[in-house]
């Protein structure tokens, strides 16, 4: 009589798969939403969170399958290893973010000038929800940042301020960075006028016609050798600009300031970085402040070698 053997079938490696999908699904689904659509962060932190957990009750019964193969040679075995494959994801995630968090200080602000930090123009304000944090940067919260990046100090430039503004502008549009307020300005070019590009207004002065000029036109004089530049700064010597980004991947939101203070014949310039949600920046502010004074300097120094 022949005996055949009936292989078990192990139930918690094909669930372990089925949760393996929704886990990554639902992951899917919220990055995309977060980074491109109305999601905001800590509703993005919530999803991702749930989806860690979903991912990690699979990876539990993938387990649980693969040691029933082991020991009772029981079915799903490609089962368990789809849903460890499908986990990864979510849980790669969670257990970077979870990294950063216990590695880098729990603060969600820094600044290059930690005794006098630049003041906001406009102070950011968003809906925490459930990511709730102190409305007030501390002496403590300073003194972490201190200890955790001792390199992060302002830049300073040779050079006047109108030369360093035009630099900081321009890198932090390459950065990234919309401007969003300015202060120790006091106007715009004026050759150019608000909301009307200069061709259009070259061309608008070109059909004008000729009866309307007027009899007697003076005849410009020229500039006095000695006669200063124009300059649109307000006197004051210092220039700050706000601005928001986003980060490339995730698209998480930050407030950066940026102050130029004009000191004899250099400029120095200091950065300020927040995050706008949560409790803890996961030491990416200080990576954008470092970001955008290493690309400044590089701008600067081409511009010295021009």
């Amino acid at each position: 009589m022949t005996v055949r053997f009936v292989r078990p079938i192990s139930y918690a490696a094909y669930l372990s798969r089925s949760l393996g999908f929704s886990a990554l699904g639902l992951f899917l689904i919220a990055a995309p939403l977060h980074r491109f659509g109305p999601l905001t962060t800590p509703d993005f932190v919530s999803l991702t969170l749930l989806s860690a957990a979903i991912a990690g009750v699979a990876l539990l019964l993938a387990i649980i399958g693969l040691q029933r193969l082991w020991s009772a040679g029981a079915k799903g075995g490609i089962w368990s290893l789809s849903a460890l494959l499908l986990v990864s994801v979510p849980l790669g995630v969670v257990g970077v973010a979870a990294g950063l968090y216990w590695q880098k200080p729990a603060i969600y602000e820094v600044s290059t000038d930690v005794a006098e930090a630049p003041d906001w123009l406009s102070i950011p304000t968003a809906n925490q929800q459930w990511l709730p944090r102190p409305a007030m940067i501390t002496k403590a919260d300073r003194d972490l940042q201190v200890a955790a990046y001792p390199s992060l100090t302002g830049h300073r430039y040779e050079g006047a301020i109108d030369r360093v503004y035009t630099a900081a502008r321009k890198v932090a549009k390459a950065e990234g960075i919309r401007i969003l307020h300015t202060d120790g300005l006091i106007g715009s070019l004026p050759d150019v006028q608000q909301g009307v590009p200069a061709q259009d207004q070259t061309e608008a002065a070109a059909d004008a016609p000729m009866d309307e000029l007027p009899a007697n036109v003076p005849v410009p004089l020229a500039r006095p050798a000695e006669a200063p530049a124009p300059t649109f700064f307000n006197g004051s010597g210092t220039v700050t600009l706000q601005g928001e980004m986003r980060t490339l991947i995730w698209g998480l939101r930050f407030d950066v300031l940026i102050r130029l203070r004009e000191d004899t014949e250099t400029t120095l310039v200091d950065v300020r970085v927040a995050s706008r949600f949560g409790p803890h920046d996961l030491g990416m502010g200080a990576d954008i402040a470092r970001s955008y004074l290493n690309a400044l300097d590089a701008e600067m120094q081409g511009l010295n070698e021009n």
